[in-house]
């Protein structure tokens, strides 16, 4: 893996999203009773050392909403580890941001603990169901019982009028149950169901990886459930879900996406990716594209939370489009897409290398 040398080189252009994110994560702690496979954090138990406290907490709360983001993502680790967390949500709701909870699924979270954040002002609860069963998900999970908290979370969220998210992490381990877990979805009464692709990053390795063609099918799978389902569907780290949905749409139809420019580059809005609409900041404050991509461009005890967004050589690099390199330089879907830079950095060594879970052969591809 190569370091940001070969990013400080390069000359960003046509970069999106330049201003401010739309998107704020915070990993409040990287300690969860749970020891998941493919965990991002390598969560222990225990709380670490140097953790922002809640004074510095606050204090990151308000740079988020300072440079007009409107969303804070509470995550973790557990965030219900730590006990300010709904004088965390309540002050991020008072001065106007809205507020979601990613708790994990533990005896943790109570019912009367989502009281109290509901009371805050948690806009959100977004809780991870990774199968349809206790057998799949608390394999994945490592913990029995977490399928059954996890469930007992969602309803009680349901009961006391919570808005709910779930998210599913897909692999080998769940991708021949989507339909499944797509009905449990529904059941629960869930706006969103988000899920997410690996990472080789923290504990996941790359036996949890999918083939690129296995997810692709995936991909057009997620489409037509999403085509009839009660609730949304999204992906993380897997940008190319948009080009699956492009090409399922009528050839030559434009929209909100769909633009075409006389190069035969689709152009229109892009999604948010690492460090494109989206900043993330560590449980000790050090500022990075996303979770995913964990290399510090600063940290909020030292800089400014704007300007490293701003200007950070890795932000800036995730957003330039123009330097993209092999199939997603050549890709005419690169700009509503640009494929997963974390997974491009975490195998390739670069956050210009082509996302390798991405099959799609871009026409005239190898260049003669």
């Amino acid at each position: 893996m190569t370091d940001d040398i070969d990013v400080l080189a390069r000359k960003p252009t046509a970069l999106a999203f330049d201003d401010r994110p739309l998107l704020a994560i915070w990993e409040m702690t990287q300690a969860c009773d749970l020891a998941c496979v493919h965990c991002r954090a390598s969560a222990t138990p225990a709380r670490a050392a140097g953790e922002l406290d809640t004074a510095e907490a606050k204090r990151l709360v308000e740079a988020v909403h300072a440079m007009g983001t409107p969303l804070l993502i509470l995550t973790g680790g557990d965030p219900a580890k730590r006990p300010d967390l709904v004088e965390i949500v309540e002050h991020g709701a008072r001065i106007g941001l809205t507020v979601a909870v990613t708790p994990s699924g533990t005896p943790l979270m109570t019912r009367a603990l989502l009281g109290r954040l509901k009371a805050a002002g948690m806009a959100r609860l977004a809780v991870s169901l990774d199968g349809p069963d206790a057998v799949v998900h608390d394999a994945f999970r490592r913990v029995d019982g977490s399928f059954a908290h996890t469930l007992r979370i969602l309803y009680d969220a349901a009961e006391l009028g919570i808005e709910r998210q779930v998210n599913t992490t897909l692999g080998p381990h769940d991708r021949m149950h989507l339909d499944a877990i797509a009905a449990l979805v529904a059941d629960v009464g869930a706006v969103l169901w988000s899920v997410f692709v690996v990472v080789p990053t923290g504990r996941a390795g790359v036996a949890l990886l999918e083939e690129a063609g296995d997810l692709e099918r995936d991909l057009v799978r997620l489409a037509e459930l999403a085509e009839s389902a009660p609730f949304d569907v999204k992906t993380t780290a897997a940008p190319h879900f948009r080009r699956v949905l492009l090409e399922r749409k009528e050839r030559g139809a434009v929209g909100l996406l769909r633009t075409l420019a006389p190069d035969g580059t689709v152009g229109g809005m892009r999604g948010i990716n690492d460090g494109v609409g989206l900043v993330f900041v560590s449980h000790t404050g050090d500022i990075c594209p996303s979770g995913f991509l964990p290399v510090p461009q600063g940290n909020v005890r030292t800089h400014d939370l704007a300007e490293v967004y701003r200007n950070g050589p890795l932000f800036r690099a995730a957003r330039d489009t123009g330097a993209l390199e092999g199939k997603c330089g050549a890709c005419p879907f690169k700009v509503v897409c640009g494929g997963s830079r974390a997974r491009a950095f975490a195998l390739g060594g670069s956050v210009y290398a082509s996302d390798p879970l991405c099959p799609y052969v871009p026409k005239g591809w190898p260049a003669s």
